[in-house]
């Protein structure tokens, strides 16, 4: 029997329903080649496997011709399978279990594939957004924050702008349709931070009345 072990979300990636007032724009969720490729370093670890199976197969044919070539390399072709199956995989599970929202109000990011945390971003505590967009449309968004909040690397890996470790800064990371994102993201912002705020004032309170001085009686 399937499991959704998110079906206590009264919105798929909201820790609670969003007020009438705030609508939601965007959802989405990293592509998982894209993921595999820049925060698992795909690329670099086949290429590491490829190496060291020419190096081997190379050795193995000046000892036996064909046959040490396949007795040398086939052991860590096979090594490179299984890594490579791995890292796509945890890419997969990280993927599936982030859900990036937008709204009218704020960024919303559930992340973590073992330790599931949401982040809650209001657009007046957001001082910047920078896009990194890739070949094929997919892209990061990094999202600088106001004042003194610190985010934990650990927590938000891979979630995060790459080479930023002494200040964290939230991302959206490998999002198909970066670009058209990034815009939506702008022009929402804009239109929040255009609205008035309007503080309520602290009643004040009621003037001090002077004491009635007492009737003296006549003589």
């Amino acid at each position: 029997m399937s499991h959704d072990d998110f079906a206590f979300e009264p919105v798929p990636g909201l820790p609670e329903r969003p007020p009438k007032s705030e609508v939601v724009l965007w959802q989405g969720r990293p592509d998982t080649w894209a993921l595999a490729r820049e925060a698992y370093k795909i690329n670099w670890i086949t290429g590491y496997f490829v190496l060291v199976v020419v190096w081997r197969a190379a050795v193995g044919w000046t000892e036996a011709a064909l046959a040490g070539a396949l007795a040398f390399g086939l052991p860590y072709v096979a090594l490179g399978v299984a890594a490579w199956a791995v890292v796509m995989l945890l890419a997969w599970a990280q993927a599936r279990a982030t859900v990036y929202t937008i709204t009218s109000a704020r960024v919303a990011m559930r992340i973590g594939a073992a330790l599931t945390v949401t982040l809650n971003l209001p657009f007046r505590q957001i001082a910047n957004a920078d896009l990194d967009l890739r070949k094929g449309g997919t892209g990061t968004i990094a999202l600088e924050t106001l004042g003194e909040t610190k985010f934990s690397y650990l927590v938000l890996w891979p979630h995060l702008r790459p080479g930023h470790v002494r200040v964290t800064k939230p991302a959206l990371r490998c999002i198909p349709d970066a670009e058209g994102v990034a815009a939506m993201l702008a022009d929402a912002a804009e239109a929040r931070l255009a609205e008035p705020v309007v503080e309520r004032a602290a009643p004040r309170p009621a003037p001090a009345r002077a004491p009635i001085p007492a009737a003296v009686p006549a003589e």
